[in-house]
């Protein structure tokens, strides 16, 4: 079974080619841009770019996983919308997982910081104890992450490593196509429904109603 992995939770956009069969998966292709305001241009160049090194079409795929966050609105909507979009045409399911949870399956063995940047001077962040989450996700400043860790992923813990006061590993910094997937492999061998891609948002709107009405002197 061909799946497509994609994601734009991070500054990074990524599309990734994995075949699931009955006893693992094996990753086929990968393509990744990083920049934080060309999710829009990017990942439909990717996609095509993925699914041609491997001489795949479109109508070979036989799922779609998509991170579904934490991450800003602008640059997750790209991600999801698309493979929303794709699912729809192709009339295959979406299976949304946690960003974070691909690096944090990515990191391997022992208590991992996963941290992405969040801007505004935080993080989002979860801890993971071999590949499995075990607290999280938040947000928060990075002198504010607490809990029990020996190393930390991601372009959050690469940004603020000074603060997290262990061993960042520079090579983990986005979520792998293929690390997406497998937290979702279960689901794809089952053909099980197509899920909505409910985006996962940390903060409240930046905007908010008026508390009241403003008197105006004419």
């Amino acid at each position: 079974m061909l799946v497509l992995a994609l994601d734009t939770a991070t500054p990074a956009s990524t599309a990734a080619l994995v075949e699931v069969t009955a006893g693992g998966l094996t990753g086929i292709s990968e393509r990744r841009t990083v920049d934080p305001r060309a999710h829009g241009e990017k990942l439909a160049p990717e996609i095509a770019a993925a699914l041609a090194d491997a001489g795949v079409r479109p109508a070979d795929l036989t799922a779609i996983v998509a991170g579904v966050g934490p991450g800003p609105y602008t640059g997750l909507r790209v991600g999801l919308a698309t493979a929303a979009s794709m699912g729809q045409a192709l009339g295959i399911p979406t299976y949304g997982v946690c960003s974070l949870d691909g690096l944090g399956r990515a990191a391997g063995p022992g208590r991992v910081l996963v941290a992405t940047d969040a801007r505004r001077r935080e993080v989002y962040f979860a801890t993971y104890v071999d590949g499995v989450r075990s607290a999280g996700p938040e947000v928060a400043k990075p002198a504010e992450v607490t809990g029990q860790f020996d190393r930390v992923v991601g372009e959050g813990g690469l940004k603020y490593g000074d603060l997290f006061g262990v061993p960042v590993e520079e090579h983990l910094l986005y979520p792998p196509g293929a690390a997406l997937v497998a937290l979702a492999a279960e689901r794809i061998r089952e053909a099980a429904p197509s899920e909505p891609l409910t985006p996962l948002y940390l903060r409240r709107p930046d905007a908010v109603e008026p508390a009241g009405r403003k008197t105006v002197l004419t």
